[in-house]
């Protein structure tokens, strides 16, 4: 935002900064009425994540919350997003506040949508009711509970593989055979 005196009253109102309420008594504007308002200010709302992404650099946030590089290889649009992340915001939320779009579905950790697979780094998913303790151990995470503990790379995958993978085993066995004498006699019984 542009910190520079406003050149009236109402340029005033319009642009003062959002800590202060009324101008410094010090300060004169002349009288809304006798001054045409020619500056024109503009602002942009960055996040200092998607500012330090801009610049290449390391954003360490002011309360000293380690922050993380995370990369995401979204498999389905082909498109690798990296961004930072601060090791206590949910990685889904900080990208969608940074204008990165990434699959998803329930956002409680209670499905498989926002599934990735970890390349490199950890994350930390207390939540994660989704998946199985056993696809944990070998790498899958969802991004909508997920802390980065480190710089993360990740790999989006497909929601059926991975319910496949956690519950495939149960259905394996195929459709369930017809019993014809169970069923006469379960129609017997009415």
């Amino acid at each position: 935002m542009d910190l520079q005196a406003p050149c009236c009253n109402a340029c005033y109102s319009l642009h003062r900064p959002p800590q202060l309420h009324a101008p410094p008594s010090s300060v004169k504007f002349p009288s809304s009425s006798s001054a045409k308002c020619t500056r024109k200010t503009t602002s942009q709302l960055r996040t200092p994540a998607a500012v330090a992404a801009q610049n290449g650099s390391t954003y360490s946030p002011p309360s000293s919350v380690p922050t993380h590089k995370v990369t995401v290889h979204d498999r389905q649009t082909g498109v690798v997003h990296e961004f930072f992340v601060p090791e206590d915001q949910y990685i889904l939320h900080t990208a969608e506040d940074q204008n990165i779009r990434l699959p998803f579905a329930c956002r409680h950790g209670c499905c498989t949508s926002c599934a990735v697979r970890v390349k490199s780094g950890q994350i930390r998913q207390p939540e994660a009711l989704g998946i199985s303790n056993e696809l944990k151990m070998k790498g899958y995470a969802l991004l909508c509970v997920g802390f980065p503990s480190t710089d993360l790379e990740v790999e989006t995958q497909d929601e059926d593989e991975v319910y496949w993978l956690q519950f495939g085993r149960y259905f394996a066995r195929g459709p369930i055979e017809r019993d014809d004498y169970a069923l006469e006699l379960a129609m017997a019984d009415e």
